[in-house]
């Protein structure tokens, strides 16, 4: 029966066609189910000019503190080539113990499967919520911008005095094994545009031109070089990678007038952004002098640790109790909705594998539901007692 009502409710979300930031109705769906289990609803709808409109829901059952928080996105990425899918991708289709489909893995099979464990978990204690509050933060703006979701969430959660205590998001964190990888941080990561300006000129009078090539090479290899740390005990080392370089110069023998190129840096928690930011631009400032650059940066996340503690010790024992698997604590990965909520109380992520999150043919084993369904019942069980 448990794993058929997580089954269910999975399916209903992932026959939902919400690719960013078009939530279709998932977010209703969601609405409707928990205002059925006593869950006090409220839909928050935010915009702005630059983005589309965006439907959120907050939704809590019980009074105060603690309050226990599930964090998590109804929105899912472009199905891909629809004709290369076994099922349809919003045919929630179950093949071989396999439920298919967008999103059954990031994260709409995590969602049902919280969503079941609160309500039996409420069963357990006749209907009566024990002291404290079960609350749910899902957006439908993860896979998107991130703007009208989460963060302007949080914001109204100050404005209305609203506490968190924890708060525990279902993104997929495990390789290959359901119970493998709880993530207790993530890297913060920072992406940068730099145009090297320069002179144009002929490839027979260098002394003529100035050329941006030459000193766009020599600071990326500068960058690259660069050792930013070596790892600490909970992240890898921060890494620098460079994903594309621009000259837009059709014609062999023209020194170009500027060169662009964009980078990304993933860095632990002995970075802020801020520093790498003034990093980077001393560099240009050396090779390129003062007028001959320009950058154009984009943060997407500050690193974060959740020190391992109770908050952590809480989710591995319900893992050890259902899988007889011990997770290892990890920060290994890209950037998750964790990245804001950590301003607002401590959270940690765990959820399914990520074996197939963003393919084509996504899909979660029914078996994975059934025991994520068990283990966040049983966080939720330790949590109250």
């Amino acid at each position: 029966m448990m794993s058929s009502d997580t089954l269910k409710l999975a399916q209903k979300l992932i026959q939902v066609d919400s690719v960013t930031p078009d939530d279709g109705h998932g977010i209703a769906v969601m609405q409707e189910y928990l205002s059925d289990v006593g869950f006090e609803c409220h839909e928050l709808v935010f915009e702005d000019d630059e983005h589309g409109k965006v439907h959120n829901l907050y939704a809590r059952i019980g009074e105060g503190s603690p309050n226990f928080c599930f964090g998590g996105h109804t929105d899912v990425v472009p199905p891909g080539n629809i004709a290369a899918w076994r099922a349809g991708p919003y045919s929630a289709e179950v093949i071989e113990g396999r439920l298919h489909g967008r999103g059954a893995e990031d994260m709409k099979g995590a969602i049902a499967a919280f969503a079941i464990a609160a309500k039996q978990f409420i069963e357990s204690n006749n209907g009566v919520m024990p002291k404290g509050s079960i609350s749910f933060l899902l957006t439908g703006d993860e896979e998107g911008p991130g703007v009208n979701g989460t963060p302007k969430m949080l914001n109204w959660l100050r404005e209305q005095g609203e506490p968190l205590d924890v708060c525990l998001v279902g993104e997929p964190t495990n390789p290959e094994i359901l119970g493998e990888m709880v993530k207790i941080g993530r890297r913060g990561s920072i992406i940068t545009e730099l145009v090297v300006l320069g002179k144009q000129g002929h490839v027979a009078y260098p002394a003529l031109a100035d050329n941006p090539v030459t000193k766009m090479v020599e600071v990326l290899h500068s960058l690259k070089n660069e050792v930013l740390d070596v790892g600490t005990e909970f992240f890898p080392p921060s890494n620098l990678e460079v994903t594309t370089v621009d000259v837009g110069n059709s014609s062999v023998n023209v020194i170009p007038e500027q060169a662009m190129a964009r980078f990304n840096i993933r860095f632990n928690d002995l970075h802020h952004s801020d520093d790498l930011k003034k990093w980077i631009d001393l560099l240009c400032h050396k090779i390129c002098g003062k007028d001959g650059y320009r950058l154009k940066f984009r943060v997407s996340g500050e690193a974060f640790l959740t020190p391992p503690g109770e908050l952590s010790a809480l989710v591995v024992n319900a893992i050890k109790r259902v899988t007889g698997i011990e997770p290892v604590l990890s920060t290994t990965g890209g950037t998750s909705d964790a990245r804001v909520i950590k301003d607002y109380c401590p959270v940690i992520e765990f959820g399914t594998t990520g074996r197939t999150p963003h393919m084509v043919n996504e899909y979660v084993l029914v078996e994975d539901l059934n025991k994520l369904t068990e283990i966040y019942k049983n966080i939720l069980l330790d949590y109250f007692k």
